[in-house]
Formats: structure tokens, C-alpha cells, sequence
């Protein structure tokens, strides 16, 4: 789901003659208050969406009455390793036009929590400290937000689909959580999530709580009770007709598979309202034990749900789980939520927009001092410990992926990213230049200030448009891929060769470890350097105690030379893993055309 807001920001900063630590470019040191959250500030974190990670069990793979799209035709599992935009000989029946609701949106990998449970030694290889996952509970969607249910996981995630649904036949469940059983696939969810725990990676879930599905089973009892349903006011009823199943409702976006939960100007109505706690209760410390469940909730469309429900409910999560996280969907400026003890962080699709402002636009393209600028003031507007917890991403299974945004300059990010609204845009694999850029901007995610965000796939080379096009297959280098040759609006195009990026994910794999080993990435605070800002130069730095760190950002296509004023004798370069060594109190560095340098000071003799 998404929600988008532009920020404009025009500033400049004076380009000064040293390049000292301006206090007019300082966000202030993080506090050091224990709040339980010490744990997710500065932490890289890794989004999954589940159906298209890893396929760990072909047992559980859905069948075609598991698929509403399916409309009871021919349909068949899709290949994990086929071309992304070749027509499936049951799709081509039904439509040639890739984008067909009847067509791409009726896929299904079998991605499932079995696969996700076979790669966590793989992200914790990769140096990922959060995972966080798009929902996970019963639905019958790809995406899963039109949920079916919040106190169960998709059973088609689980091990045994059909074992668990006569559990669920026999059990009789209502909205009591005392009638609530625990079903194969919530038990092995619990386990990813106690193995993530055994490798010190935390787990933070999807909280889709303004809307469910028309197959929730609130809303099922409305379709055949009508008014008479003890959940009537469960949803927004505008109008009942003669018939049980003859009313008027509304949607989010007025999409009718979505019907918004009742509510009022002080949040969720009582019933709602109490599921949705208790199910808060259930996954955070299931069975009354804290230590087994989840680490925190992602909050999906929070602004549509009135705000005073989210303090009381994030109050709740506390009282259960004191170091819970909190981490809002808000594509504008969330300050004010943070702020207001609403949420504690938030999607930073702000920092998203100035880094294609300045790495990715041409024509559009922003200054080194305006970018410098513009995140100068998005930090300022959060509380220094707040800012550690900012989610620095780039893409979402809501955005174009990031080697395509690159592909595809000026434009206002989250709009035009596809071929469905945007015929000129490129779908090809990006070749060396842009993996040139995304290395750029990966480094800087990695030096920033906040908890960087990877979305699957990005550190394995993989590319494509907005949804659906943003939800390919996870590539693995075991596996072997068809190339991508077909293109979604039957336009000729080169085959591009689909595999696993080894190089690509060596680097990411080998920033995540310098960001893990350098105090000043992790923790210090932020100066950009007045001396290293300029049309297509930007520089920072970051500090804690004797600990700091330089990074350097070059967008040109010649190499800058520059002379920093240091406090340390002793440098390195983390990523050529070259000593530099500086000279009367002067370090002399060459940012390299369309490169970076990342230096951590070394320790005193």
C-alpha cells in the first residue's frame, strides 16, 4: 500500500575554504535515554515480501482453489526461473495483455515461510539486522492486505494447508481470543522467528489495521446477516439494502475488495478496535512470552486510520513488549507523529526522494548543496534518537526498484514508474553505468544516519517497474534463470541474461560490515562538510567519542580533489582497505569520477 507526498526544497549552502565540521550542518549527538530501542537504531534492515523470496516447501504451493483470480479456469503454478513477461499458455487464454488483473495478479510463485526460514543464514551472512515482512496472515491475495484473518498466518505459508483448515473447521473461532488455536503454519512462523532471535536478528511485521478483505470473517457475517450481525458496526455501512447481503460500504481508495473498519474521530470502533489489540498481544508475546514474538509492527496506511487510535494502541505494544518497534507508512513529512508519541519511525521515502534528486535525475537534478540542504532540515525536524531510527530506503514493493529508477531519471518519484502509465519507461536490465550509481547510493544508505533499508533483491542485481513488476522472484545463484526477453507492450527488446549478482552482493555484503564495525556509522552524529558540498560533490561526517567516519560522494565525471582538516594523523580507506595518512593536520583525498571514499579514523599510537 502507499501514500505519497512531494517535499520541495530549494537551499543552498556556502562553499566554504576548509572543509571543517560545520555547526550549521550538525544534527546533535543521539540521546542515550534507554526507551528499549537501542536495538534498531542505526541497524540495516532487509523487507521481504514473502510470496516471491523462496519457494522452501512445493508441498504448500497454492492450488487453483486457493486463487481468486483463478475464476474456477485453468491455471497452473508459475515458473520461480522463467522469463518475468512471458504469457504462461493458461494467461495467454484469458488475456494477451501482460497486465490483465487476470493475468500477472493471478500468479503465484510459492514463496512461503519455509523459504524464508532456509535463507536466514543468508541474510545474516549478508549482514541484516531486521527483517521486516509484508503481511503474513491469511489472505487470498498475493500481496496478502486484504486479510482473511490477523490471528493466523497464511496457510498456504505453513506446512500443511489442508490440515490446518479442518484444525480451523473443528475450532469454531470467534473474535475471543480464547477461542483461538495455534495452527501448523502459525507454529513455524514462531519459528522463524525464534531462529531469527538465535542468529540476533529481529523480526517486524506487517500491521494492516485501517481495512481487511471481503473474506474476513467479520465481514462474511455481515454478507450474510446483514444489520442483524453482531459485527455491524465492524465496518462503515453507509446504506443496507432489502437483503442481508444488499449494502453499501466504504472501501479504501473505493477498491470494494478493501472494506475499511469502523470508526470515529477517536480512533477504531470498540470492536475492531479490541481484535486488533488482542491480535497485537497474540504475535508480541505469543503464549504470554514476550521473548517468542515479534519485535514490531510496520504500520500500513496509518494516516487513514484517525490518529489518536495510534497512541493508545502504540501505549498497548509497550505494555506488552517494551522494545517493540513502531514504524509508520507516512510518504510525507511523519515528525509530527513521531513527535507525538504516535509511532517511533516511519518509511523515510523523504530520504528517498532527495537521493534521486541528486544521484539518479539529470535534467531535474538538485545541487550537492540543495541535497545537502534538504537532508539537513529532514533530520533537524526529528529528535537526534528518533533520527537513528529513520527506515533509509529507496524502494518498496509500493516504488520502481532502484537499479530502474535509475534507468528512468526525472520524474516525480513514485509516479510514471511503469509501462502501465508510462509507455517510454525502460524495463531492460540496467548495465554498468547505472550499477555504478546504485553503488552510490547504496554506500551512502550505509554511511547515513538512521537504519538503512534493502529490499529483497536489490543486492542481487535485480530490476524492474512498480508493481507488479517490483514483486519478481527472488534471484538465488543455485538457480537457473530464462532470460528476460519479452517486453509487457510487445515491443521488441534485448534478451537480458536474469542471474544472481555475486559482485553486487559482495558489495553490499562488505558495507553492511563496515557500517557493523565503524561506531561513528553506526551510532555518531551527522556534519556535512561545508568544504566537500558543491554542484556534484557531498560529503559528511560522522562522530562518536575518538571514533569518525568521512564520506565522500563524487556524481561527476571527473575526480575532485580535496584538502580536509582532521583531528586524526591515521585514516582508511574501508572500501579500497588502503591506510592514508594525514599531514599537518591536513588529510588530502581524491573523490573519484561517479565514486565514492568512505575513511574511519584509526586509533592513536
Amino acid at each position: 500500500m502507499r501514500r505519497q507526498a512531494a517535499l520541495c526544497l530549494c537551499a543552498s549552502l556556502a562553499l566554504a575554504a576548509c572543509a571543517a565540521p560545520s555547526p550549521q550542518t550538525a544534527a546533535p549527538p543521539a540521546d542515550t535515554a534507554d526507551d528499549g530501542l537501542a536495538w534498531a537504531r542505526g541497524k540495516v534492515w532487509y523487507q521481504v515480501f514473502p510470496e516471491r523470496f523462496r519457494n522452501g516447501d512445493p508441498a504448500n504451493d497454492p492450488a487453483a482453489a486457493d486463487v481468486p483470480e483463478a475464476e474456477g479456469r485453468r491455471w497452473r503454478l508459475s515458473p520461480w526461473t522463467g522469463d518475468w513477461y512471458e504469457l504462461q499458455p493458461w494467461e495467454v487464454k484469458r488475456s494477451t495483455d501482460f497486465y490483465n488483473m487476470g493475468v500477472v495478479f493471478a500468479r503465484r510463485y510459492g514463496g512461503d515461510i519455509q523459504g524464508i526460514l532456509d535463507k536466514l543464514d543468508y541474510l545474516k551472512d549478508l549482514g541484516v539486522d531486521v527483517i521486516y515482512l509484508n503481511p503474513v496472515f491469511r489472505a487470498p491475495s498475493l500481496h496478502k492486505y486484504d486479510s482473511s484473518s490477523l490471528h493466523h498466518v497464511d496457510l498456504n505459508f505453513g506446512p500443511d494447508p489442508a490440515g490446518d483448515r479442518q484444525l480451523l473447521a473443528e475450532a469454531k473461532e470467534t473474535e475471543d481470543p480464547e477461542t483461538w488455536i495455534w495452527t501448523k503454519a502459525d507454529i513455524l512462523f514462531l519459528r522463524l522467528v525464534r531462529e531469527a532471535h538465535d542468529r540476533d536478528i529481529r523480526i517486524v511485521i506487517d500491521g494492516v489495521f485501517n481495512h481487511t478483505g471481503r473474506g474476513f470473517f467479520a465481514f462474511k457475517d455481515l454478507l450474510r446477516r446483514g444489520r442483524k450481525s453482531r459485527y455491524a458496526d465492524w465496518y462503515m455501512v453507509t446504506k443496507w439494502g432489502d437483503k442481508p447481503g444488499d449494502f453499501e460500504y466504504k472501501a479504501w481508495w473505493d477498491v470494494k475488495s478493501l472494506p475499511i473498519l469502523g470508526r470515529d474521530g477517536q480512533g477504531l470502533r470498540p470492536g475492531p478496535k479490541k481484535y486488533v489489540f488482542d491480535i497485537t498481544r497474540r504475535w508480541l508475546a505469543p503464549n504470554g512470552k514476550a521473548k517468542d514474538g515479534v519485535d514490531g509492527f510496520r504500520l500500513d496506511v496509518i494516516e487513514e486510520v484517525p490518529a489518536p487510535f495510534w497512541k493508545e494502541w502504540r501505549e498497548h505494544v509497550r505494555s506488552i513488549k517494551p522494545q517493540a518497534v513502531t514504524v509508520g507508512e507516512i510518504w510525507g513529512d511523519a515528525s509530527g507523529w513521531v513527535k507525538d508519541g504516535r509511532i517511533d519511525s516511519t518509511m523515510n521515502y523523504q530520504f528517498a526522494q532527495a537521493l534521486v534528486g541528486f544521484f539518479i535525475d539529470r535534467k531535474a537534478a538538485v545541487s550537492g548543496a540543495a541535497f545537502a540542504a534538504r537532508l539537513k532540515a529532514l533530520l533537524d525536524s526529528y529528535a537526534p534518537p528518533k533520527a537513528q531510527l529513520l527506515l533509509n530506503l529507496m524502494d518498496s514493493h509500493d516504488t520502481d526498484r532502484l537499479a530502474s529508477m535509475i534507468l528512468n531519471p526525472d520524474r516525480t518519484y513514485g509516479q510514471r514508474h511503469s509501462p502501465r502509465t508510462n509507455p517510454d519507461y525502460d524495463v531492460a536490465k540496467p548495465g554498468a553505468e547505472a550499477l555504478q550509481v546504485q553503488r552510490q547510493i547504496a554506500a551512502f544508505q550505509m554511511t547515513f544516519l538512521g537504519s538503512p533499508m534493502v529490499y529483497y533483491g536489490d543486492e542481487a542485481g535485480m530490476w524492474g517497474a512498480t508493481d507488479p513488476d517490483d514483486r519478481k522472484p527472488m534471484l538465488w545463484p543455485e538457480l537457473v534463470y530464462a532470460p528476460e526477453s519479452r517486453h509487457p507492450l510487445g515491443r521488441p527488446r534485448p534478451a537480458d541474461p536474469m542471474r544472481f549478482d555475486t559482485a553486487l552482493w559482495g558489495f553490499y555484503r562488505n558495507l553492511m560490515r563496515v557500517r557493523r564495525e565503524s561506531p561513528a556509522l553506526s551510532a555518531g552524529d551527522l556534519r556535512f562538510l561545508s568544504a566537500a558540498v558543491s554542484r556534484d560533490l557531498v560529503g559528511f561526517s560522522r562522530r562518536t567519542g575518538d571514533f569518525e567516519a568521512l564520506a565522500l560522494f563524487n556524481r561527476g565525471d571527473k575526480a575532485r580533489p580535496l584538502s580536509l582538516p582532521v583531528a586524526h594523523a591515521a585514516w582508511r580507506d574501508a572500501v579500497a582497505n588502503k591506510d592514508l595518512a594525514a599531514a599537518k593536520g591536513r588529510l588530502r583525498v581524491e573523490v573519484p569520477a561517479r565514486g565514492f571514499l568512505i575513511l574511519l579514523s584509526q586509533p592513536r599510537p
